[in-house]
């Protein structure tokens, strides 16, 4: 059971309207957690009723309070587009967008079809960049925000058996740089964090094999797990005021992996 109170509080986050994509399980669970912890009104997208049911209970029942769901494709622009204005009605305003929500699944070089591509692109890049075209209307006006696009290790290690996931990952870096170069000017920071290899259920469920950790942990400077509260408590940070001087980088979160 982790400790909140062990862990840094954040002023500025108070009451602060924050969006998390892909937030009903995984590192997006992790960041809706940590977000309704620092009293900011969370907001979450994803299609997992079940997953995001179970998480505002569990979250209702702690006294942590409740975060507020959004059920959403985001791969079907229009159906993005329209639920962030459902959330800016309720709202009006977004001061924090993080676009969490991807999928990781392996694929060899041969098997990737025009059709696989779109799709991969689709879910992993795509509906970042739609994403802080919504919100950054409001952030303009607001003359604020913090847009944390998530990457990962996965470019920069290389991986295999995942080109165009890896593609994707890759691009989110360089989106992040340029967004952040061309909304600086209305104070509005673009971040991204690029996670090594998070013990989520899903990643235990699906790939983590006892010689895929021993493989992890002897190429990490850390001999342990990270978790997903780590990379939210990082987000915390990214979203926060403390990092008001901070845009255009990526920051690394792999046990010294890379």
């Amino acid at each position: 059971m982790t400790n909140h109170s062990a862990f840094a509080t954040y002023p500025s986050l108070r009451d602060r309207v924050v969006i998390v994509t892909g937030g009903a399980a995984g590192i997006g669970e992790a960041i809706v957690e940590a977000g309704v912890r620092q009293n900011a009104r969370v907001a979450f997208i994803d299609f997992q009723d079940s997953a995001a049911k179970q998480l505002m209970e569990r979250l209702g029942a702690s006294g942590a309070g409740r975060p507020f769901y959004y059920h959403c494709d985001l791969t079907d622009i229009s159906a993005l587009q329209k639920t962030v204005q459902e959330i800016l009605n309720t709202f009006q305003t977004v001061d924090v967008l993080v676009n969490n929500a991807g999928n990781d699944a392996r694929h060899s070089i041969a098997e990737v079809t025009p059709a696989y591509w779109d799709q991969c692109v689709a879910i992993n890049l795509k509906h970042q960049f739609f994403m802080a075209q919504a919100v950054i209307p409001v952030m303009r006006k607001s003359r604020r925000g913090s847009i944390i696009n998530m990457s990962s290790i996965a470019w920069a290690i290389p991986s295999t058996n995942a080109a165009v996931y890896v593609t994707a990952k890759a691009a989110i870096v360089g989106m992040s740089r340029t967004l952040a170069h061309e909304v600086g000017v209305d104070n509005i920071r673009v971040n991204c964090i690029m996670p090594g290899a998070i013990l989520t259920e899903r990643q235990q469920r699906l790939w983590f094999t006892e010689a895929y950790k021993s493989e992890i942990l002897a190429s990490q400077a850390l001999k342990r797990m990270i978790l997903p509260e780590e990379v939210a408590r990082l987000v915390l940070f990214l979203a926060a005021d403390d990092s008001s001087a901070i845009t255009s980088q990526s920051y690394v979160i792999d046990g010294g992996w890379v």
